[in-house]
């Protein structure tokens, strides 16, 4: 595993012998930021359930067309990605400053292992800025005094949320931080958000939900797709609307790719 100079400082923090979440996505996204003990969990998960290790694929890509879609056809140039995870290929800032170099970037995250690599998301083009803040997704009052250091929130910015709401299993809670975000930005801006599902027609997924809760950190709630697609509410959602994270606008022509579990939406705030 790969350590930044900050490593040392933050690895009280860091529990080695437990997986942890944003670890086990590394490795299913074939990163190096990870233990044998995520290892060893991620293959027990993609064992109840194979297909596991493509949300983590699906997920990222959902991300790099959302990004694209934002910056190059809705003008967005200010992004806020609460819940960023391990840096891999294709970060948020990377996708945007692709387009328009000018595009500025909030990194919102609390893990220590996260931290311990923000330095890797931080490496912003000369025309923007990226910044990272060390906070949890339920302080959104702190969040966006500290984000206004580097965003313009007068103007319309991208909230992220990719598999970060998963993590607030009181859905009141839960809805309520969304809202409270996403009503502190003006008009123009978009909510881009992805959720774990449980549907009776993919029960391994629930299996595979069930042993992560059991054995690994933080714990995880899933929520139905029309739970998912209330996170929208007061929003115009984008078409297709809110729908499995690989068919949401695919790159290709061909046949429509499997269902993941992994459901997400893009909405505008008019």
């Amino acid at each position: 595993m790969t350590e930044s100079p900050a490593f040392g400082e933050l690895s009280k923090r860091i529990k080695t012998d437990q997986p942890h979440t944003a670890r086990i996505w590394n490795y299913w996204l074939g990163g190096k930021d990870n233990y044998a003990v995520d290892r060893q969990t991620g293959d027990q998960i993609r064992r109840l359930h194979p297909g596991i290790g493509d949300y983590a694929q699906a997920d990222r890509r959902f991300l790099g067309r959302a990004v694209r879609h934002l910056v190059g056809e809705a003008g967005i140039r200010q992004f806020l990605d609460i819940g960023t995870g391990l840096p891999t290929a294709d970060n948020t800032h990377e996708v945007a400053q692709r387009i328009a170099p000018e595009s500025r970037v909030v990194y919102v995250d609390n893990d220590p292992i996260v931290l311990a690599h923000a330095a890797a998301l931080l490496d912003s083009s000369p025309e923007g800025r990226t910044d990272y803040l060390d906070e949890d997704l339920r302080n959104a009052g702190s969040i966006l005094e500290q984000a206004a250091r580097t965003l313009d929130l007068s103007e319309p910015v991208a909230l992220i949320l990719l598999g970060v709401v998963i993590f607030v299993g009181d859905d009141q809670e839960a809805y309520g931080i969304v809202r409270r975000l996403v009503d502190a930005l003006p008009k123009g801006s978009h909510l881009v958000l992805s959720h774990t599902v449980t549907r009776p027609d993919m029960p391994d997924v629930d299996a595979a939900v069930a042993f992560w809760n059991e054995h690994g950190t933080p714990k995880l709630t899933q929520r139905t797709p029309g739970a998912v697609a209330r996170f929208f509410d007061g929003l115009e959602l984008l078409t297709p609307g809110v729908v499995s994270c690989n068919r949401w606008r695919p790159d290709t022509d061909g046949p429509e790719p499997p269902e993941v579990a992994m459901f997400g939406g893009v909405g505008r705030k008019n």
